[in-house]
């Protein structure tokens, strides 16, 4: 549960969220436990569920808009340091806010490889696409978030 967690937080960014996001996930293996066919990994599944979850999750969030008081700060940067459950330094604010500017594709192969250390195999079936598509999708992901924090220095 604590590597799903980990993995749902880094893609949702809140503590709070994740909380939601995981029992919403562990719901929904309870409930399908029963069609599960066994012809992958449970673990690989049930990061599959958590993925789904996840991303399901920031399309509704990116619905609503949050707005910053003050105006020199995103509202990821706001809203992290307002997170009693975040403790980062400035570097982590930057990354947390250029991992933020990604596409949610980029951003979830970008946490899975990066924080997981997740291989591209894995991810290939969690994701349930090609690893030559995972490795684009990191490289790109890894790209701007290099420019990104090029450009907040």
């Amino acid at each position: 549960q604590e590597q799903i967690y980990w993995h749902v937080r880094r893609m949702v960014t809140y503590h709070d969220d994740a909380d939601d996001v995981v029992q919403n996930t562990f719901v929904k293996v309870y409930k399908s436990i029963d069609r599960f066919k066994g012809e992958s990994k449970i673990y690989t599944w049930i990061y599959r569920i958590a993925t789904n979850e996840s991303l399901t999750f920031l399309k509704k969030r990116s619905s609503r808009k949050i707005i910053s008081i003050d105006k020199e700060e995103s509202p990821t940067v706001y809203l992290l340091k307002s997170d009693v459950h975040f403790d980062g330094s400035h570097a982590e604010l930057v990354l947390q806010n250029a991992i933020m500017t990604l596409p949610d594709k980029q951003k979830t192969v970008f946490n899975m490889r990066y924080f997981e250390e997740m291989n591209y195999k894995e991810m290939s079936e969690i994701l349930e696409t090609s690893v030559g598509a995972l490795k684009a999708s990191y490289h790109h992901a890894v790209k701007k978030v290099q420019d990104f924090i090029q450009q907040e220095k």
